[in-house]
């Protein structure tokens, strides 16, 4: 009887051991996840795919709170100057943490001093497109109109990030092209569909059910590979712009001074969440490639992007805002 007793008190401490452990708390309060777009943006989608199942690791309510503004700034001064204390937290973007840096002269926050990485969650290449009736059908088309004296086209600006890429195309391609400034995707993609502007710089995730309507033309990718929701679209290296290779990126954020062990904390729930094979599949299909890094990549991206982004915008002679 006592050898039964001891094997079963070694199998009923073995499943103790397997069994998953809480959720837990790391703030009496609900969390807030700031987005520097609308709704339906591509950092927006991000973040939502994530928020129910960071909810669900810190038991306790995740909110989505949308603050749109030209390249993010409102979203990030508010965040910047947050109670550390994992309350309030940023899916920020390759605009908001590092090229406005290079493109502001006097920002309102401090995109490395005043944050602490917690995760690189996806990135993406962005598609050059247009409104259906430019008479461009490829981006060598494109590149040949906008040469032209007589040439007056207009991009669509949503963040940093496609600004700052445009002036990038702009120089190595060597055309005009008028910025029109506007807060986030969504606003840009409506302006491309009604001929507002004549091109713009959005994610695959924004761009890919107009293309395959037919309500916008797909003229190149802008990172070194195609991205898998429009396969047949060539990258701008492949149409002859060498080594042109640019990239967005999205990523949680805490104020800094956050305690290291919320940041930890936060950075295992997030890797663990976009490997569920559910969650991993939609943001795939959304056009992102899911990184999920550490906090130290995380950190090393930035401090590599920052200076990067200030030599574009240098060599372009681009005014400081």
């Amino acid at each position: 009887m006592s050898k039964h007793l001891a094997l079963l008190a070694l199998l009923v401490g073995s499943l103790v051991d397997a069994a998953p452990a809480p959720a837990q708390s790391i703030t009496n309060t609900p969390t807030r996840i700031v987005i520097p777009s609308p709704a339906t943006g591509p950092t927006d989608v991000t973040a939502r795919m994530i928020a129910p199942k960071l909810g669900e690791a810190l038991a306790q309510n995740v909110i989505i709170d949308n603050r749109p503004s030209v390249n993010g700034i409102v979203a990030a001064e508010l965040v910047a100057k947050a109670t550390p204390n994992g309350s309030t937290l940023m899916m920020g973007n390759s605009g908001t943490h590092a090229i406005n840096a290079a493109l502001y002269r006097k920002l309102p926050y401090d995109p490395q001093r005043d944050f602490v990485p917690i995760s690189l969650v996806t990135s993406s290449g962005l598609v050059l497109v247009s409104n259906p009736k430019l008479a461009a059908g490829s981006f060598k088309e494109f590149v040949a109109l906008a040469r032209k004296p007589s040439s007056k086209l207009n991009i669509g600006v949503p963040g940093a990030t496609g600004q700052l890429t445009g002036e990038a195309l702009k120089a190595q391609t060597q055309i005009a092209l008028n910025n029109v400034p506007y807060k986030g995707s969504a606003p840009t993609e409506i302006a491309v569909l009604s001929g507002e502007v004549d091109v713009s710089l959005l994610t695959p995730t924004a761009v890919a059910a107009h293309v395959n309507a037919g309500k916008m033309k797909a003229l190149g990718v802008t990172s070194a590979k195609r991205v898998a929701l429009l396969p047949n679209v060539p990258t701008i290296a492949e149409s002859g712009i060498d080594g042109f290779d640019f990239e967005i990126w999205h990523g949680l954020f805490a104020p800094a001074r956050t305690p290291e062990k919320m940041v930890r904390a936060l950075h295992r729930h997030v890797a663990a969440i976009v490997q569920i094979p559910q969650i991993r599949e939609r943001l795939i299909t959304q056009g992102f490639e899911v990184v999920a890094s550490t906090p130290e990549h995380f950190a090393a991206v930035i401090a590599r992007d920052v200076p990067k982004y200030r030599k574009i915008v240098a060599d372009a002679g681009i005014a400081l805002e």
